[in-house]
């Protein structure tokens, strides 16, 4: 159990203006220290994270996935745990933990104390957590501006989506995974670290965020009907030979497509092809509920059908 906490709370997320009052009140109680700030920019968190790092044992982030992607390079740097309040719009990170919604309830995960290495996936020299996007899922950012966030939520998500379906032409990429080579016709390519993105989405269902490797698919051009039609298998990670995909599994990516495009990750613009994906296997400690071991057995399960 930790006894000396840095958090830090990004105020201009969804749930940026949730009263913290309860959480400090949760960690005194099992003699953890607060060192509460709030900040208005992710950019702030590792300066914060780095100014703070020789006087507590550990950090909590509260926010959505950009922030927690915005403290990574600086829990890299300090080996200091993660604790996760998730309070953004989609919170991938804490689904794929299986960290509750409730501010509360994630609160006890920390005090609990059980700790877990995870891996980070990075990018043309930039880290993430859950899942990096070429393709549509780029547009589908574009959509989402902070009002519509704050508005619809995890539906924004899917209002994005169809907006984005309306405007985006697809593309041609060469695609090298672990020395395997193939060539795709696509409108969308996902390359996951952990389980989950895009408020729930899986990218594949037997992916976790401590196994060592990344999961790539490559959806080929959809009418916008047949991709209604695909979508709950896209949501769920479940693809077969019947499916429009392409997949694949390693440690090392790298794709090159016929026109230089935005590579976003965890909500956030990240660079542009041609883009190099490499594996940082146990890269960050975070704190997780006994819930997160069950879940992993049950994949363990799925991987060995």
């Amino acid at each position: 159990m930790p006894k000396r906490a840095l958090l830090i709370v990004n105020r201009k997320c969804r749930g940026g203006e949730t009263d913290i009052a309860p959480v400090l009140d949760r960690l005194k109680q099992h003699d953890v220290e607060a060192l509460p700030w709030t900040i208005d920019r992710p950019e702030q968190i590792p300066v914060m994270i780095h100014r703070h790092a020789a006087d507590v044992d550990c950090v909590i982030v509260g926010g959505g996935d950009g922030s927690m992607n915005a403290a990574a390079p600086a829990l890299i740097e300090t080996r200091l745990p993660l604790g996760v309040l998730p309070m953004g719009t989609a919170n991938d990170l804490a689904r794929t933990l299986q960290i509750p919604d409730d501010i509360g309830q994630a609160t006890d995960v920390i005090t609990d104390g059980l700790l877990h290495k995870i891996d980070l996936g990075r990018v043309n020299g930039r880290y993430f957590f859950n899942v990096a996007n070429i393709g549509l899922g780029v547009h589908v950012t574009h959509q989402l501006s902070p009002e519509l966030k704050q508005r619809w939520g995890i539906f924004s998500y899917a209002r994005g989506l169809f907006a984005a379906l309306k405007s985006f032409r697809p593309f041609r990429a060469d695609i090298v995974c672990d020395g395997r080579r193939q060539r795709v016709h696509s409108i969308q390519i996902a390359v996951g670290n952990g389980r989950h993105y895009g408020g729930g989405m899986t990218v594949a269902e037997n992916a976790s965020i401590d196994d060592h490797r990344f999961f790539l698919y490559s959806i080929e051009p959809l009418g916008l009907w047949d991709m209604v039609k695909f979508a709950p298998f896209l949501r769920a990670g479940r693809f077969d030979e019947r499916h429009p995909v392409a997949l694949e599994e390693g440690r090392r990516i790298q794709v090159n497509t016929n026109r230089a495009m935005t590579v976003t990750a965890d909500g956030e613009m990240m660079t542009r092809t041609p883009a190099t994906f490499d594996m940082i296997a146990g890269a960050v400690t975070v704190f997780v509920p006994p819930t997160y071991f069950e879940h992993r057995q049950e994949l363990l399960h799925v991987a060995q059908r």
